[in-house]
């Protein structure tokens, strides 16, 4: 009975044992740095997508003296600096960590949207809305964003999807917030920035006490009584193998399937933006009101924010590539279909389609980059990849102005071609990984 009791309680002991399960990677700690880096795009490239309403502004009320392709170039440049300097932000992330880039470029931030308040000239605005503001954007989103694939793998396309999601709701919120205050409440434009300063203080307040790296786990140190001395030459292994490590890490940004990617990104990135920057305009073309016409730069902002998320769902499960090919390829078809919209129910429907086909695209390009790349360069690949897509965003939508002579059927082709290359040099990407049609890459 004894030794019986004894196989069984074994038995029991073996049983539980085999029943542990790996820890969730939904943590308090990990949660907070998702919703911290969601506020950072929140603050940064959702207020860059409220340009439209500051087109709007200048053209008619603070520098009317100047074109709108010169006005424009006060929306692009601040993108293109967001990109130029995210492999800057993203390497000094990975080296000293997320808060110094994320507060000096609070800071920036700051000071810039207070500067614009000042602002009389376009030389000004120039100064503070595209060159500083842009700066100090590109240090608090592009260490955000890579701390946050470090906390997760199983669900990294997911996460990723939802701290770029913040973009999206701050191109909902912040053009309507902006537009009420400056038509609707009659506050001045000065004070409207510094209102807009004033609450971007608490949310970068949270994204600086929020955003840190994962806690890394102490290695067990073996007893040095009961563990013989190593010689000098076993000592100094692991130093030579930890940098070798390292050197490794960095290759991986120089293979073909990483190339491949942000090759397909710079190209997809010249014609992705064009549809959020003149949506507005060809609606008042169709002869809708202007004051209808403004709020489909906030549908295709809301419709993107479903579509960052939802398909980093599925993207976690049938592979982040597929996800993202698809995505930008259905984005392309959609874009081809830009002019069938004429009434305003088409042109809602269609605003919708565009907005969650397309809203994979920058969510799915952190998560299939932090794929590549090791936990340890996570910024460093993601500042890079947005490096190489700065001029997508400094070009793609001045070249398509350009383009507006010959009609919107033209702008529907630029973008729709360019978003079905980048889907092509990015399915090269997913090949190169992995030949085999079904596999989860």
């Amino acid at each position: 009975m004894v030794g019986h009791a004894s196989e069984k309680n074994d038995h029991d002991t073996v049983v539980d044992k085999s029943d542990t399960r790996a820890p969730s990677e939904f943590t308090v700690r990990s949660c907070l740095a998702t919703a911290g880096a969601a506020l950072s795009y929140f603050v940064t490239v959702g207020l860059l997508n409220a340009f439209g309403i500051f087109q709007e502004y200048y053209q008619s009320t603070l520098i009317p003296d100047h074109t709108p392709f010169q006005i424009s170039w006060l929306g692009a440049f601040p993108t293109f600096a967001v990109f130029l300097f995210a492999p800057a932000a993203g390497i000094l992330a990975d080296k000293i960590g997320p808060t110094i880039p994320i507060t000096a470029g609070s800071i920036l931030l700051l000071i810039a949207i207070f500067m614009i308040s000042l602002s009389k000239t376009y030389w000004q605005l120039f100064l503070a809305q595209g060159v500083l503001m842009g700066v100090g954007m590109s240090f608090v989103a592009i260490p955000a964003s890579g701390i946050v694939p470090a906390y997760f793998k199983k669900n990294r396309a997911l996460v990723s999807g939802i701290s770029v999601a913040g973009s999206s709701l701050g191109g909902v919120v912040w053009p309507i917030a902006f537009d009420q205050m400056l038509h609707k409440d009659g506050i001045s434009f000065a004070w409207s920035m510094r209102i807009g300063g004033f609450i971007m203080m608490p949310l970068l307040a949270i994204c600086i006490l929020t955003v840190k790296k994962p806690v890394k786990k102490p290695v067990a140190i073996p007893d040095e009584a009961a563990t013989p001395t190593p010689s000098n030459d076993s000592t100094e292994k692991p130093a030579r193998e930890d940098v070798k490590t390292r050197a490794e890490h960095m290759k991986v940004l120089r293979t073909p399937p990483f190339l491949l990617l942000a090759a397909g990104l710079v190209v997809a990135l010249f014609g992705f933006f064009t549809p959020f920057f003149y949506i507005s305009t060809y609606a008042v073309s169709l002869g809708m009101s202007p004051s209808l016409a403004f709020y489909f730069v906030s549908i295709v902002n809301g419709a993107s924010l479903f579509g960052r998320v939802l398909p980093g769902i599925v993207a976690d499960k049938w592979g982040r590539f597929n996800i993202l090919v698809v995505s930008m390829a259905t984005a392309s078809v959609v874009a081809f279909c830009w002019t069938t919209a004429t009434s305003v129910a088409g042109l809602v429907v269609w605003t919708i389609a565009y907005g969650f086909a397309s809203g994979a695209i920058l969510s799915l390009q952190i998560a299939c980059a932090t794929t590549l790349a090791d936990a340890s360069i996570a910024s460093s690949a993601i500042g890079i990849i947005m490096g190489s897509t700065s001029l997508g965003g400094l070009f793609g939508s001045p070249i398509a102005g350009a383009l507006l002579k010959h009609g919107y059927i033209a702008l529907a082709c630029w973008s729709g071609s360019l978003l079905l290359f980048g889907s092509a040099l990015i399915a090269a990407s997913r090949f190169v990984q992995d030949r085999s049609v079904m596999a989860r890459v």
